[in-house]
């Protein structure tokens, strides 16, 4: 079943947010070092008003616990949901880290969307990702917008069947990225 997060989620929801978005992570912390990353992004992800936050997250939860995540938002918010991140990072840990625009006005953004491996390949990505783009809909959002590594074929093909098309690359935090779109109805 998919449903909203909430903050009790974050032991769960974390690792999955990791296995989307690791690197990136790292670079916005500063470290590799899990067992600060662990704690920070469960702060994060139990804190209303930012990007990381229960309130921009959709779950799959089944039997077994959480299979997978989803995390989106308006991008016309980026700035104002990434302040409290990086404010946070810079007053505790003194590392300032700017990844780039990922996102902006004008659509919806998938943050971030993974499966736990044992739950992958039974559509619960698809599931994840139409959930979301019901919840853009009813924000009133007329497109939808992630990113995808260019060195992630497999997942670009992925999105592709679902309608998303290559927009532009763009970079971000130190790679290269392609920005897939898709006009909702």
């Amino acid at each position: 079943m998919i449903r909203n997060a909430r903050p009790e989620d974050a032991a769960q929801a974390v690792p999955l947010l990791f296995q989307a978005m690791r690197t990136v992570a790292c670079q916005l912390a500063g470290t590799t070092d899990s067992g600060v990353l662990q704690p920070l992004f469960e702060h994060f992800f139990r804190q209303p008003g930012n990007q990381y936050s229960y309130e921009n997250t959709q779950v799959f939860e089944d039997e077994k616990g959480l299979g997978g995540i989803i995390v989106g938002y308006d991008g016309g918010l980026l700035e104002q949901l990434r302040e409290p991140v990086l404010s946070y990072i810079s007053n505790r840990f003194g590392h300032q880290y700017l990844p780039g625009d990922e996102t902006g006005p004008g659509e919806y953004y998938l943050d971030s969307i993974a499966v736990a491996p044992a739950s992958q390949g039974k559509g619960i990505g698809r599931q994840l990702i139409y959930a979301a783009e019901d919840k853009a809909r009813a924000e009133g959002h007329q497109r939808t917008g992630l990113l995808v590594s260019d060195e992630n074929p497999d997942a670009q093909r992925l999105y592709e069947r679902l309608g998303y098309v290559v927009h532009e690359t763009v970079p971000f935090s130190g790679g290269n990225y392609l920005h897939l779109v898709k006009m909702l109805l």
